[in-house]
């Protein structure tokens, strides 16, 4: 066995020589020195987990080496290939594209010549002299070496996004178009790359990439869940990657944290937060409110970047003048890299983005006979910082402050817009403000809220933030609604709030029909009212009917007064704990009949009393009174028969909240002579 393996060697390196010496024979040469590349991503970003379509990363090659293409010689073809750890979401184009997706290759960072915003620096590039434009000849007709390092007239427009392979023809281009070839793979194919050589270095730039980041999740420790890109180039010629062919293009992060006031509500008592006030009002006071925080800074973006030449870019247009058309930059925007155009090329622009990100607020459980009002607009505020003023009129397109805007007072459950219904009043982006200065957490301008079967939806679109600054918005919502207990209105119950992300969409693939960005749903619903029936509760602690003693009761009904309280009319329920004698069970509870504002129940345990109250002889324990109305007060009297030896008497405990107390003020109750007194006695 060992002189076999032996032998078995020497054959193979006989036949080695062998064919090389038939290649030498042939007359073909060893092969050129390969293209020496470094993969690396040129600014991986943090995504948002609620985000089905996140704009990761760039990915970038910087090629050096090789042996550059002679003139009138056709440059080497090659298919460059680039997979997720998830599905890859970027816009896909339908026909006449077929395939082709919304993910582009720049070859050499060509600089427009106009560039946006007027400031903008590439973040990685070659000299200019060594960015060209390239043809499927190098130096011979149609290469066209003019201009070279600027978008326009790059695209080979006479073939791009049609049939056939648009890279194989005559005239410059530079920017190319991905297939789709899986949901988690894109594919450049047919690209034509020469080598550098000595002269400088060569940028190949994979950009407008977006991941499914809500199918990639959260990390389970510390360390934040990844999405990788890995690459592989086939070619007619060899390209080496120094190093791993995997890169980070991006960090999963929580990029909505939610708060909401919880508030109680009582059904007999009417509440007009909108008293006095007309739509353009700046002094309304919430009822309660909704917060929304960044999970990190940049988390809210704006459909595009804002410049001071941009009036309204977060309008549902999807023509962006101008472009965001340098590569490398940094726009913090859902919008990704804009070159120019072509003629004959998709009817959406490349890179844009449907919307800027949007907030969806749905109610729940919406009690009939309430009215909804939540403002027009509303200010962002850095998180940790004194609160922001509103947005200056000069600055209103920069970054000197962030605010959120209504783009729908109604919409679907999953933050689609309903067609045709808009606020009410002035809605643009000059006339926001006013000449009110809201501070956070005012109104700006109120706008009714339709509710549906006890449902209402929301949606409030990033009209500006700060990408240097992590910061919130407190939405204040206003409730208003008729006290009518006759017909249970409003009717008692827990609303609740979802916020999200907005629109909410299942479609975690890429889809020529789906918006871009779009969201998974991460919201639980929070309590923010609840309408309480106007009940008072009060406890006797020590009541009896034995052993010679006898216990009389009086609860009073006191919303008739002189300070104009609203009277209220409602039974007394009795509940009863403790034992009779010799052990026996407790009285079952007993209800009253009605007691009217400025009337009092009365009644003995011994011999029952007014308002239907029986006798509950030989009790002793104690008592609750459950009144239908607010404001009781109670008084016990207790003495042996006749008060001949001992008589003694107490204030009843009231449990409800005491109307001075911290939490009262907190829930927006109020006194009512606006003295602050005592809540509880005995």
């Amino acid at each position: 066995m060992a002189d076999f393996r032996k032998w078995f060697f020497a054959f193979a390196v006989l036949g080695l020589m062998l064919g090389a010496s038939t290649a030498y024979a042939q007359g073909i040469p060893p092969g050129p020195s390969s293209i020496q590349c470094n993969f690396t991503p040129s600014n991986p970003t943090v995504v948002s987990v609620e985000n089905e379509a996140a704009l990761v990363g760039d990915v970038v090659l910087i090629c050096t080496g090789g042996t550059p293409t002679p003139a009138n010689q056709t440059i080497p073809l090659f298919n460059v290939t680039l997979s997720l750890n998830t599905n890859i979401t970027s816009r896909l184009f339908v026909a006449p594209a077929g395939g082709y997706i919304d993910a582009l290759l720049v070859i050499d960072d060509s600089f427009p010549t106009v560039p946006f915003p007027a400031n903008a620096q590439q973040q990685i590039g070659s000299p200019t002299g060594q960015r060209v434009c390239y043809s499927v000849t190098q130096g011979g007709a149609g290469s066209v070496p003019v201009n070279c390092n600027i978008f326009n007239g790059t695209f080979n427009t006479g073939t791009f996004l049609f049939a056939g392979n648009p890279y194989n023809q005559p005239g410059s281009s530079n920017i190319f178009v991905a297939h789709q070839t899986g949901v988690a793979q894109i594919s450049w194919e047919g690209v034509p790359i020469d080598a550098p050589g000595t002269a400088g270095a060569r940028i190949i730039r994979l950009t407008n990439i977006r991941a499914n980041a809500c199918q990639t999740g959260l990390g389970s420790t510390l360390v934040p869940q990844q999405i990788v890109a890995f690459l592989a180039i086939n070619g007619s010629s060899n390209i080496t990657i120094n190093g791993n062919t995997q890169a980070v293009v991006a960090q999963v992060q929580t990029g909505l944290i939610v708060g909401a006031k919880s508030v109680q509500l009582q059904q007999c008592v009417s509440v007009n937060a909108l008293a006095a006030a007309n739509n353009t009002a700046t002094g309304i006071v919430a009822t309660t409110n909704v917060t929304v925080t960044e999970g990190y800074a940049a988390a809210f973006r704006r459909r595009v970047l804002a410049g001071t030449t941009v009036t309204d870019v977060n309008d549902g247009n999807n023509v962006i003048a101008p472009p965001q058309n340098v590569p490398g930059f940094n726009y913090n925007s859902e919008t990704g890299l804009q070159p120019p155009q072509p003629a004959g090329g998709a009817a959406i622009p490349f890179g844009a983005a449907s919307a800027g990100d949007r907030i969806l607020l749905r109610f729940n459980n919406v009690s009939a006979g309430i009215a909804l009002f939540l403002p027009q607009s509303v200010v962002l505020t850095q998180v940790g910082g004194a609160p922001g003023n509103p947005i200056p009129a000069s600055a209103r397109d920069g970054w000197a402050a962030g605010f959120l805007e209504m783009v729908s007072p109604s919409s679907d459950a999953s933050g689609n817009l309903v067609a045709g219904v808009t606020p009410t009043g002035a809605f643009a982006l000059s006339a926001l403000f006013g000449t009110g200065t809201p501070a956070a957490g005012q109104f700006i301008a109120a706008v009714p809220i339709p509710v549906v079967n006890g449902s209402a939806n929301v949606v409030y679109e990033v009209a500006n933030a700060d990408p240097n600054a992590t910061e919130t918005a407190k939405i204040p919502i206003a409730v208003a609604y008729i006290a009518n207990t006759a017909n249970n209105l409003p009717s008692p119950g827990q609303s609740t709030i979802n916020v999200s992300y907005a629109p909410l969409s299942g479609v975690g693939i890429a889809d020529p029909a789906a918006p871009i960005p779009r969201f998974c749903d991460k919201s639980t619903p929070l309590a923010i009212w609840n309408i309480n029936l106007c009940t008072c509760n009060l406890l006797f602690p020590f009541v009896t009917n034995q052993n010679g003693f006898d216990t009389g009761i009086a609860v009073a009904n006191t919303t008739a007064d002189p300070y104009g309280t609203a009277a209220q009319a409602g039974t007394v329920k009795l509940v009863y704990f403790g034992a009779t004698t010799g052990g026996g069970a407790a009285p079952a509870s007993q209800t009253s009949a009605i007691v009217h504002a400025g009337e009092e129940l009365t009644f003995t345990l011994s011999s029952g009393g007014d308002h239907g109250i029986t006798a509950t002889p030989g009790f002793q324990g104690y008592m609750f009174a459950i009144a239908q109305f607010q404001l009781c007060h109670g008084f016990m009297f207790m003495s042996d028969l006749g008060a001949q030896k001992l008589a003694m008497g107490y204030l009843a405990i009231q449990l409800d909240t005491p109307q001075w107390s911290e939490a009262a003020l907190e829930f927006g109750a109020a006194t009512r002579t606006g003295i602050i007194n005592e809540g509880q006695g005995h």
